[in-house]
């Protein structure tokens, strides 16, 4: 459907902006700088802990460089990102976006390990986006079950990371700094890859070794924003009213030896596709690395402006690339299937329409967009027509969450499996 230079093209872009933060490749660029702060000689043993979805190819670039003076590590990762064997660390698989009980069990190996370090050890601990529910283990006054309810209850409310992180900081055993208290007095170098707009450490995998600003109360207020104080489960109600022990805060003793580093953001792969969008002669204009909002209003937005810039030339003329990043949000209003790139490209579909030589792509970095296996979707000014001629509509499917079942039955989902890396989404608009 869509014409296939400007899919050629869209695609080109995306795999240019997925090498530029690879994971394994930004562990390499960064180690020389993030290791200047530590001398591996003043430790006896060197540990790795690695969790989020581009766990296994951070891990495998830590291996790479260390050899054998790595002693050992555990890494977790989604069900299905295990992508390639590890020399020296146990990998487990484990739920996401919902934590499970595999999770728990990596989790549990993780709190064994970190309470046996001493003074003497350095932890270099890896995170991608994905690690707040892969590091997933409740405070004892809670159970599993409880904390994947509060978890499906903000997700299918449409709160935003940093509300989300909020609370599940405050229900667990080693996010908001409390990783790092248990490692105490072990030497800690973070090496993050980030999936939260505006990079801050303390949100990414909901900041295990940084200091937590928010607090109980905050955790309250967006349950209350959200109305699901009465929803969430007794035990998480009357934990959090209870409002301790608090996440450790900035100053805490627990911090002197700990060691934060950006490795890798939405930020750098948007770059790398602005430049991939000018070499392939296209006036290029990326947006912002910080976009988020409802997926399908963000979507309407794009496309919007595509058309402008189709009809008028503005605010830059064709052929255009224009590029943005972040991460919207979903409402869950429906029980149908999708992810927010793909609700994303369906809100495009219905401002394009009708529009020739244009074309949206909506893709998770990860390759995972929600509980699906594509990474999200491309679109023209045609996707309503071909739709209808194949019975499917798209306001049906926006009204009840179904974005995949329309994107599959006209063929624009994109499917790249495991990307390694995990940097927030991209969103690519060309005209010609």
């Amino acid at each position: 459907m869509v014409k296939a230079k400007l899919r050629r093209d869209a695609m080109a872009i995306l795999r240019a902006a997925l090498g530029a933060v690879e994971a394994g490749n930004a562990v390499r660029t960064a180690w020389r700088s993030a290791a200047s702060a530590i001398k591996l000689k003043d430790y006896d043993r060197v540990f790795l802990i690695a969790a989020g979805k581009a766990a296994v190819e951070m891990a495998a670039a830590v291996e790479e460089l260390l050899g054998k003076n790595l002693s050992g590590g555990i890494v977790v990762t989604k069900h299905g990102h295990a992508t390639r064997k590890l020399a020296r660390c146990d990998v487990h698989q484990a739920g996401h976006p919902v934590p499970d009980e595999a999770g728990l069990g990596a989790v549990r190996k993780i709190e064994k390990l970190l309470r046996e370090l001493n003074a003497r050890d350095l932890l270099i601990v890896a995170l991608s986006g994905g690690a707040s529910a892969l590091l997933s283990a409740p405070v004892p006054e809670i159970t599993l079950r409880d904390k994947q309810r509060a978890t499906e209850l903000l997700l299918r409310a449409g709160a935003n990371i940093r509300e989300l992180n909020a609370v599940r900081k405050h229900l667990s055993t080693l996010k908001g700094g409390r990783f790092a208290a248990l490692a105490y007095p072990a030497t800690i170098l973070t090496l993050v890859l980030s999936d939260v707009i505006g990079d801050p450490l303390d949100v990414i995998a909901s900041g295990p070794t940084a200091p937590d600003p928010t607090t109980f109360a905050d955790a309250l207020a967006v349950l209350r924003q959200f109305d699901l104080l009465e929803r969430v489960p007794a035990r998480v109600r009357a934990y959090l009213q209870n409002g301790k022990p608090e996440t450790p805060k900035n100053g805490d003793v627990i911090f002197t030896n700990v060691h934060n580093t950006l490795v890798g953001s939405n930020r750098q792969a948007l770059d790398a596709a602005r430049r991939k969008g000018v070499e392939l002669g296209y006036r290029t204009l990326a947006l912002a690395a910080t976009l988020e909002g409802e997926a399908r209003d963000l979507g309407r937005m794009h496309g919007a402006i595509v058309r402008e810039i189709a009809e008028t030339g503005n605010p830059i003329k064709a052929p255009a690339c224009l590029l943005s990043g972040g991460e919207p949000t979903v409402t869950v209003r429906g029980a149908g299937k999708g992810g927010r790139a793909q609700e994303l490209a369906l809100g495009a579909a219905m401002a394009l329409e009708g529009v020739p030589n244009c074309l949206v792509l909506s893709v998770g970095t990860d390759g995972s967009d929600g509980p699906t296996d594509a990474a999200g979707a491309w679109i023209d000014g045609r996707a309503i027509a071909v739709g209808r001629s194949r019975g499917v509509e798209v306001s049906e499917h926006l009204s009840r969450n179904d974005a995949y079942g329309f994107l599959d039955a006209i063929g624009c989902l994109v499917k790249t499996g495991p990307t390694g890396t995990n940097v927030m989404d991209l969103t690519i608009c060309l005209a010609r």
